[in-house]
């Protein structure tokens, strides 16, 4: 059975214990799309395989129901930090929760098992490859454990953009441990990879439940990239104090990007795979603690971070695939509220995976046939993130087509494209005509740069010594600098206006388009290479309605330090959107208090007094 559900709104309660629990441990009093089906599949013991977008509830799945029936659920997650986050999370509102991991001591990990065999837990949360190689299978064969919980399960598949083969070990769960129930659990998972998913972990009739992949408080962006650097600190300029994620593709830009923003007066760190792992670890640790609002990341950071208020994720260069790129932006806006996704695009980036991907398969020990299948499968991915970047189309219907579900509105009111903010650039035909003239007076021999510093004008030692400096061409775009010139060239890669060749000296070619652009019997579109000014979405709008800014920027200040009081992450005290309401309907009692969402009882006794203080400006953060 599967069902898939495109719709936000909340739902009503139809359990009263399932009620009670969530009012009670969460403070809320409606669950999301799927979470009642999902909770019920486990309640019932019936397998079941959970895709919801990041930020759409999936652990909430897994957490009520070991409330509900007083078991104890392992949880399989991937990493150490995603698992700390969670525990952290959960024991702020009482939960009996911990994990076990390599980053513990001997001492810390026995004191875990002696809990876990007296049946004080009701989540365990572990990776893959200590399930299976410590003994812990035989602790919970003695404890009984009836379900397991298999999170970001999509890296269980081959098929999946972050596969990961300690993951297929999880295979023996149904072997060890027939009478329990399995559920997976993934935020991004095409037709194909479930159907991996269910076959890997012998899920047996499971209960399928798809979520919608729209995420309508993200709002979308693909800025053509002409500085990025400029760019990128007009773009942090939006969210100054506020956490964000910058993306790079390789590690010397990650911290070049990183030290330049620290000079600038932002609060940023690098972080990629090859730095010392103490020093990943810190940068880890101050970004879920907000002591720095910025870190500016390969792809090796993020996974395991659950924060979540994220309000900007940043991609400086062209993501590997639609998937990676779901994936990556969905890390912003966790909380629900509005956050802000910008890909700062140029065809060059798909060049440049090319090579890495041709180049990473040669090295490979695969057969060549099997090498070619991997790079032609590679290709399709980074050509489909190649179209989203280049489409003038609404941004979260291309996305949701892309993953198999219609979207439902003409225009969604929360990207570029369809808040207006796409300019085309006039007289764009005459332009265009004027780069394919070039190209074919240069006798198609050159790459992007020399051909822009040929229009431009540059007197450069290449253009003088190959005489290009006499060309009709020579200065005809004398006005444009030369990043923008670049960009242009590349809108005309991307339309297939323009070709170029393959290896490492790419040289740019006219095809039979380009001749129908310079006769005049195609009519060409090209964007202007600027961010232009950026509008609020009605999301953004409506989150801060009828919100106090100063009271929850005072909120704000003493989450901090009750966080760093008890070492923990800020949000895991209180989230932004409790901190929100409470700014939003300044409660005057602790009743009062008790009603703005994300309140529950734990958090009203441990913080209740000081909260009302704050709202009536009694205490000061």
């Amino acid at each position: 059975m599967t069902k898939q559900v495109e719709t936000d709104e909340t739902l009503p309660l139809g359990d009263a214990q399932i009620a009670d629990v969530l009012t009670r441990w969460w403070g809320f009093d409606r669950l999301r799309p799927l979470q009642a089906e999902a909770i019920a599949a486990a309640l019932a013991g019936r397998d079941s395989l959970v895709v919801m977008p990041t930020g759409g509830g999936k652990s909430l799945c897994y957490q009520l129901p070991p409330l509900v029936g007083e078991t104890t659920d392992v949880v399989i997650s991937p990493l150490v930090a995603l698992m700390k986050d969670q525990v952290d999370a959960l024991e702020a509102i009482g939960y009996p929760a911990a994990a076990i991991h390599g980053g513990m001591s001997q001492e810390e990990r026995s004191q875990v098992r002696d809990r876990l065999a007296a049946g004080e837990l009701r989540l365990l949360f572990t990776a893959p490859e200590r399930l299976v190689n410590t003994g812990l299978l035989d602790v919970l064969a003695r404890v009984g454990v009836k379900r397991f919980a298999v999170d970001e399960a999509h890296c269980i598949s081959q098929w999946g953009h972050d596969f990961r083969p300690e993951y297929r070990q999880l295979a023996l769960l149904r072997d060890r441990f027939p009478s329990a129930s399995i559920h997976a659990f993934t935020a991004t998972a095409t037709p194909q990879v479930r159907s991996d998913i269910a076959r890997q972990l012998s899920l047996r009739d499971p209960v399928q439940l798809v979520g919608t992949f729209d995420r309508p408080n993200l709002v979308y962006r693909v800025v053509p990239r002409t500085d990025r650097i400029v760019q990128t600190l007009a773009i942090l300029g939006r969210h100054r104090g506020e956490a964000s994620i910058v993306y790079c593709i390789s590690r010397k830009e990650t911290e070049r990007l990183a030290a330049r923003l620290a000079a600038e007066g932002l609060l940023a760190c690098p972080y990629h795979a090859g730095l010392d792992a103490k020093q990943r670890h810190r940068t880890q640790e101050a970004f879920t603690r907000e002591t720095i609002d910025i870190v500016v990341a390969t792809v090796a950071f993020g996974m395991g971070i659950d924060r979540s208020d994220v309000r900007l994720v940043l991609h400086t260069s062209l993501p590997k695939s639609l998937e990676a790129y779901q994936q990556e932006t969905g890390r912003a806006g966790r909380d629900g509220l509005a956050a802000e996704c910008v890909l700062l695009y140029s065809s060059a980036d798909v060049f440049s995976w090319e090579s890495l991907v041709r180049k990473s398969a040669a090295e490979s020990e695969l057969e060549p046939e099997e090498q070619e299948r991997l790079i032609a499968s590679q290709m399709e991915h980074l050509l489909s993130m190649r179209r989203y970047a280049q489409a003038a189309r609404c941004r979260h219907a291309a996305l949701s087509e892309y993953f198999g579900q219609s979207y439902p509105a003409a225009a969604c009111g929360a990207c570029d494209v369809c808040l207006g903010e796409t300019d085309s650039l006039p007289d764009a035909t005459v332009t265009a005509q004027k780069i394919l003239s070039c190209v074919a007076r240069v006798q198609e021999r050159f790459g992007v740069r020399h051909v822009c510093e040929v229009l431009r004008g540059a007197k450069t030692d290449a253009v003088l010594r190959h005489r290009h400096d006499g060309l009709s061409t020579f200065g005809l775009l004398a006005a444009v600098d030369q990043r923008t010139a670049e960009n242009l060239v590349h809108q005309l890669l991307d339309q297939e206006l323009l070709a170029r060749t393959a290896g490492d000296r790419p040289v740019v070619t006219l095809n039979e388009r380009s001749w129908e652009v310079l006769r005049g019997t195609r009519e060409v579109v090209l964007l202007e290479p600027r961010a232009g000014k950026a509008k609020a979405s009605k999301a953004d709008t409506d989150d801060w309605q009828g919100v106090d800014r100063d009271l929850f920027e005072r909120l704000r200040r003493w989450r901090r330090r009750i966080a760093e009081a008890r070492g923990k992450p800020a949000w895991t005290i209180l989230d932004d959107k409790a901190l929100r309401a409470i700014a939003r309907e300044r409660p005057d009692s602790l009743a009062a208090l008790l009603r703005c969402k994300g309140i529950g009882e734990k958090r009203l006794a441990d913080f209740g007094d000081e909260l009302l203080k704050l709202v009536s400006g009694k205490e000061d953060p």
